[in-house]
């Protein structure tokens, strides 16, 4: 499946849920309430059977998403009605770690094999100040269980943040490297009425580089996954740091995504507004072969790039909205 642009798609986003019980001002603004509602959600089946079309189509990689996936009842039944799909090769989530050592065994049995997990901090106080309510300990806990559980790789997603948390980087590496986690770092977008505040405490991951060559031999690395991070080994250690650069390096060129919201629209990128409205077509009744030509051509009219930092490009739904 390719776009207009010979971009090959074969990783999907699915959010099942915009909710979170976090509120991360880059994410979900605290005085956000517009949340979809549950009638409008894709129900299990729903997701399943587009999910089957995506997988027909070329889609290898499915990443559960939010809001916050773990808030979903139905996430077992979801994770397990995807993990069946003939031809799907990568089942993953991404979580806050909130309630992952309640549900990491049964996400584990469920056939999720990979996670990115959200740690901005390891600070008690500034991570409740950054997530709102967040508790740092039960995190903490919540990656510990992932870790026993057997999933591989783990990936922690730092986002930097200028004067809120990038005195902590050197910490975090740390953190990852005495765990067996890789390291992710990520730069804030300017997406949603959050992405404004986010974008006052905006910093090039260039510099933060820069500061770990200082004290690490960064090497190119190569980990699993379909995302766009540029990956470096650590010394002769262990430990993976990737960079995700989606302001000042971007990587629209090679981008291999989609993104599906939980009322069943198909996001074509991540920084613009085209849509192609999947749920609409399944409620009316339309075949397995009219939805997948409808993914189908809405993939030809996935856009070249993003334009973040341009004066009219401002996204107004928030990030967890989109799935990340």
């Amino acid at each position: 499946m390719q776009d207009s642009f010979n971009r090959t798609i074969s990783y999907l986003r699915l959010s099942v849920t915009d909710r979170c019980d976090f509120r991360c001002g880059y994410c979900l603004p605290r005085e956000h309430r517009d949340f979809a509602t549950p009638a409008s959600w894709l129900s299990p089946a729903e997701i399943q059977r587009l999910a089957e079309r995506f997988v027909g189509l070329g889609v290898r990689h499915i990443r559960l998403t939010g809001g916050e996936p773990l808030v979903r009842k139905e996430l077992l039944e979801i994770s397990q009605r995807l993990s069946a799909i003939d031809g799907l090769e990568d089942l993953s989530l991404s979580s806050n770690a909130s309630r992952l050592g309640l549900m990491a065994a049964d996400l584990r049995a469920a056939g999720v094999s990979r996670l990115n997990l959200s740690l901005d901090s390891l600070d008690a106080a500034r991570f409740r100040q950054i997530t709102g309510n967040g508790d740092l300990h039960q995190v903490l806990a919540g990656i510990d269980a992932a870790r026993e559980q057997g999933f591989a790789p783990i990936k922690i997603n730092m986002v930097a943040m200028r004067g809120i948390n990038d005195d902590e980087v050197e910490a975090m590496v740390a953190y990852c490297r005495d765990r067996g986690l890789a390291l992710r770092f990520i730069e804030t977008m300017p997406i949603g009425s959050g992405g404004v505040a986010a974008s006052q405490h905006y910093i090039p991951l260039s510099e933060i580089e820069q500061r770990l060559r200082q004290s690490y031999r960064l090497s190119p690395a190569a980990l699993r996954g379909s995302g766009p991070a540029r990956y470096y080994q650590v010394d002769d250690s262990a430990l993976v740091l990737g960079f995700i650069t989606p302001q000042s390096q971007h990587f629209c060129d090679s981008c291999n995504r989609v993104r599906l919201s939980v009322d069943g629209q198909l996001h074509l990128c991540l920084g613009q507004e085209h849509r192609v409205d999947l749920r609409a077509l399944l409620r009316a009744g339309a075949s397995d072969a009219e939805l997948e030509a409808a993914i189908v051509q809405g993939i030809r009219n996935k856009p070249e790039r993003h334009h973040f930092g341009q004066a009219d490009s401002q996204i107004i739904r928030p990030m967890s909205a989109l799935g990340g």
